[in-house]
């Protein structure tokens, strides 16, 4: 079976600073007492136009969305460490000749960008020398994003209902703990599924980090309890090393992780599952070429899942393997990426290029995927994306056409 994406996104980004509410003319009397000052305001927006074609020969039709994303949000400044974010995101589109998930549309292939509008953040954070907090919904980005992220590719955000608490007791050392109470999902609160709109949790996260020069140690504990799906329930425990060598920027780079997840809270399944992640790399001249080992274990009934993710950064962009397999799934992959040139308009060129194996934890071959992508200023605050991923199954679903 063949599969292809092609994407072509366009994303302005812009930030309107309001003037303090407490703000003075600068014209009073320099010898009097300033006045407290008051809150202070900004207006944040950004939007993003994408896109995006899917040519699946599971379907008879091919997918062409047309989105337009835009958000808008006011973060506001009060003083002594108190601040807070009020966020809206809303989705448009032209047509509906893809299935978004929403729309019914089953007889063509799923791009999950929904037309729809919703609340995206609304937090409120106290922010010290060494502790902090965050209580509301919120984006979270946990190290890579490999185990817990916003899911940021799709037009509709992954954020959660939470509250993060955050100390840092020495330069080096940052202690992370975050309870989840609810997750929003990509698919939208119109999503026909209503699991797939959101899932009721009662999560618990716990990340450590170490730096250290170039490099980072990190451990951490996610307890995942799912109240809606309970076999969607885990616990993971971890550990991640990475870091570089570089001299005049050229160099070793490194990442090594290991994990083990096992059934957690009220699931009925019982299961231990190991991860883990080698992938060396080299930084030569600008260009950094990789390798790397992804191991999600699985015993052909149950596989190591990771449902709070930013699936699409991993495993390839074709999204194959959001779920994955009750295999198991090894990914072995090569990647390169760079830019056209040192300075000018080459310099702002970026390119990345990669090619994945996929094959069975237990098991033989699921097929292979080549990647590609390029990154181009537009103007002032505009940028482009072209994207592509290309699919060939061999034995996890179709034969390629």
């Amino acid at each position: 079976m063949n599969h292809a994406r092609n994407c072509l996104s366009a994303a302005c980004l812009f930030a309107i600073l309001a003037t303090p509410a407490g703000a003075t003319s600068g014209t009073g009397n320099a010898s009097e007492p300033a006045a407290p000052a008051g809150p202070s305001w900004q207006l944040e927006w950004d939007s993003r136009l994408r896109h995006e074609q899917v040519d699946d020969d599971a379907f008879a039709r091919n997918a062409h969305a047309d989105t337009l994303r835009l958000r808008l949000g006011l973060h506001a400044e009060f003083g002594h460490g108190w601040s807070g974010l009020a966020e809206g995101a809303g989705v448009a589109s032209a047509g509906d000749r893809y299935n978004s998930g929403a729309n019914g549309r089953v007889l063509y292939p799923a791009v999950t960008d929904p037309r729809g509008s919703e609340f995206n953040q609304y937090w409120l954070r106290w922010q010290g020398d060494r502790f902090g907090a965050t209580a509301g919904r919120q984006r979270l980005l946990l190290d890579n994003q490999r185990w817990v992220g916003n899911s940021g590719w799709r037009q509709h955000e992954q954020t959660f209902d939470a509250v993060e608490l955050r100390w840092q007791p020495l330069a080096a050392l940052a202690v992370r703990y975050d309870w989840l109470d609810r997750v929003h999902r990509v698919a939208g609160r119109d999503a026909l599924n209503p699991l797939a709109r959101e899932r009721k949790l009662n999560t618990h996260l716990l990340n450590l980090a170490w730096t250290q020069g170039a490099q980072q140690w990190g451990g951490y504990a996610y307890l995942h309890e799912d109240r809606d799906v309970a076999s969607a329930s885990s616990a993971t425990y971890g550990l991640r090393w990475s870091g570089k060598a570089l001299h005049d920027g050229n160099g070793l780079g490194w990442t090594l992780e290991g994990a083990r997840q096992v059934d957690y809270a009220n699931n009925p399944q019982h299961f231990a599952h190991s991860y883990w992640l080698l992938e060396p790399g080299w930084t030569q001249s600008g260009i950094t070429a990789k390798l790397g080992w992804e191991h999600l274990g699985g015993n052909g009934r149950h596989a190591l899942q990771t449902p709070l993710a930013t699936l699409h950064a991993f495993n390839g962009w074709n999204d194959q393997f959001n779920v994955t397999p009750a295999g198991g799934l090894e990914d072995r992959y090569v990647g390169v990426n760079g830019n056209f040139g040192r300075g000018g308009m080459a310099g702002k060129l970026a390119w990345t290029v990669a090619y994945h194996d996929y094959r069975a934890d237990r098991g033989g071959r699921y097929g292979s995927e080549w990647n590609a992508s390029l990154a181009f200023p537009l103007a002032q605050g505009l940028s482009g994306l072209l994207k592509v991923a290309d699919y060939r199954a061999d034995g996890f679903g179709r034969d390629s056409a």
